[in-house]
């Protein structure tokens, strides 16, 4: 195993700007994530502010105690409780089967860079995953793509959920989730490795009761030996340990909204575009309905002086909303603006790992931090990788292509050129000079038809399309012979750009990590770990 490193363009203006650290950029975050002193400068901010280590920690242990387990993940929490650590956090939503590759990215990204700063520093840094747990968005989650003949096919998880509940309150059917896994390992082959996989699979399922469950078993499966700690926001214990946070959201609601609204007006000046859609008078806290199960964002209503929610199916006064944070503070939740500010207040966080929308989404959230008297961590940009296989290699080389140019463009404008050059230039000229004959020569019939026969004209014009319908059909057939003479060749062009760039998106937003747990085995991410992974904005390659 190998690694490349390749300086890709990023479409997102802002990320584009963040990675080359233009001056701009301070104007949105406190630390440059290309300084090294920035680390130095953060812990000692850290050092000045209190945080709830053993609550947090003792909340850890009780949550993890349901996955498998590693003496790693004990040092982790016991370094966590000491008074000079600190943590690399980032998380993600509980994908089926941990969803598309970038969350297992960005795992890998917690890790090791909490494993860089420890050395770095000397003081204990660990590595936090925060389960998307209280997002209730079930359509996002439900599905994965695995690889078929033509392009990737979206295989949907088929227990439904209709309502808006957390994916920490969704169960897991534990029959349906089983027949369904089979069919998905089916789907990639039989391997030495497929029946391994199965069966942690299975055992994941049979130790999980919820959605979020399965998706911590199987990340705690996989990077237990790393001393991986996870935390589930939609969790009712660690909710407890947020009231006091609630309480200052609540009471500083208006002016935490009021900084966005700044911030982002900054952003706009710079010519930057917002992320944050922020509501009309936004309190950026969900209540949650817990017989209903679902999630409901809450605005304050200035003529009535109440917190309510969509349509007024809640409302509460500020008194209520305040003793709900305190004696009911599971029926509260963050949202995009909140959230970051809550994981701040809770970890002593070093550093946070984000993928590209999160970096254009906290440069908007600057100014709510200042507000609450502490800084943004240093925001950096988790490792974006892409695996390739040998054989998708040795088809890159045998058609001479760049992997940098496939993993910015596809290769779907390569193999039509490759077809234009075998293809019989004289037919394909011939029937578009009869396409354009119909036109011109109905065009001319038009006109003499007009004043005779206008009545005609709907049928004419339909004679027309059907003539025209003709020579494309030809045309098409033309084409489908081509691709079927050099089948052997589009068949390759076809491969690599659905292994690389499918659906004309990195592999990282598609691919499912079970399709290479199947064929390299369950102990091959061990080999990635192993690189030596810089973050230095670059597209790291890994050769299989």
């Amino acid at each position: 195993m190998e690694m490349i490193n390749l300086s890709l363009p990023v479409a997102n203006k802002f990320v584009t700007d963040y990675l080359e650290q233009k001056n701009s950029m301070k104007e949105f975050f406190h630390y440059s994530y290309l300084d090294n002193g920035s680390y130095e400068k953060r812990l000692k901010e850290l050092e000045a502010r209190s945080f709830m280590r053993n609550e947090v920690a003792d909340y850890i242990e009780r949550y993890m105690k349901n996955f498998p387990q590693s003496e790693k993940v004990r040092q982790s929490i016991g370094k966590l409780r000491r008074e000079n650590s600190v943590v690399v956090i980032g998380g993600q939503q509980a994908g089926v089967l941990t969803g598309p590759l970038y969350s297992i990215h960005k795992v890998i990204s917690i890790i090791l860079l909490a494993k860089q700063k420890e050395e770095d520093l000397g003081i204990p840094v660990v590595p936090v995953f925060w389960v998307a747990g209280e997002d209730h968005d079930y359509l996002e989650i439900n599905h994965i793509y695995t690889p078929s003949k033509e392009k990737m096919k979206k295989v949907v998880y088929p227990q439904r959920v209709l309502d808006k509940r957390m994916a920490s309150d969704t169960a897991l059917d534990k029959q349906v989730c089983l027949d369904w896994l089979e069919t998905i390992v089916e789907s990639y082959g039989e391997t030495e490795h497929s029946k391994p996989l199965l069966q942690l699979l299975q055992t994941a399922v049979h130790e999980s009761k919820t959605i979020v469950d399965f998706f911590s078993y199987m990340t705690m499966s996989l990077f237990k030996d790393y001393g991986l700690l996870l935390v589930d926001s939609g969790d009712k214990e660690i909710r407890k340990l947020e009231k006091e946070i609630f309480l200052k959201q609540i009471n500083e609601f208006q002016k935490l909204a009021n900084a966005v609204s700044e911030q982002q007006k900054l952003v706009q000046e710079n010519g930057y575009s917002l992320v944050i859609e922020m509501a009309e008078n936004p309190v950026n806290l969900f209540y949650y309905d817990e017989v209903e199960q679902e999630r409901v964002l809450l605005q304050y209503d200035k003529e009535e002086s109440r917190f309510i929610g969509k349509d007024k199916t809640v409302s509460f006064t500020i008194e209520e909303l305040r003793d709900i944070a305190s004696e009911f503070p599971q029926k509260l939740s963050n949202n995009v603006v909140t959230r970051p500010i809550t994981q701040d207040l809770l970890f002593p966080t070093l550093a946070f790992i984000g993928g590209p929308g999160e970096i254009a989404y906290w440069a908007e959230l600057k100014s709510a931090f200042e507000h609450l008297g502490i800084k943004m961590p240093p925001v950096i940009p988790r490792l974006n990788i892409t695996l390739l296989e040998r054989s998708v290699e040795a088809d890159i080389e045998e058609l001479t292509l760049s992997i940098k140019d496939v993993l910015i463009n596809g290769t779907s404008a390569k193999c039509e050129q490759f077809l234009q050059s075998v293809s019989n230039e004289k037919i394909t000229q011939l029937l578009s000079e009869l396409k354009d004959a119909i036109g011109v020569k109905y065009d001319q019939l038009e006109q003499e038809m007009k004043s005779e026969y206008k009545g005609l004209l709907p049928l004419m014009e339909k004679n027309e399309a059907f003539l025209v319908s003709q020579v494309e059909f030809l045309q098409n057939k033309v084409d489908a012979s081509v691709k079927l003479k050099h089948e052997v060749i589009v068949n390759k062009f076809n491969r690599i750009e659905q292994n690389l760039k499918p659906e004309g998106s990195p592999q990282e937003r598609i691919w499912n990590i079970t399709y290479f747990l199947n064929k390299y085995g369950l102990d091959f991410l061990e080999e990635v770990m192993e690189l030596p992974m810089a973050f230095d904005g670059t597209h790291k390659v890994v050769k299989l």
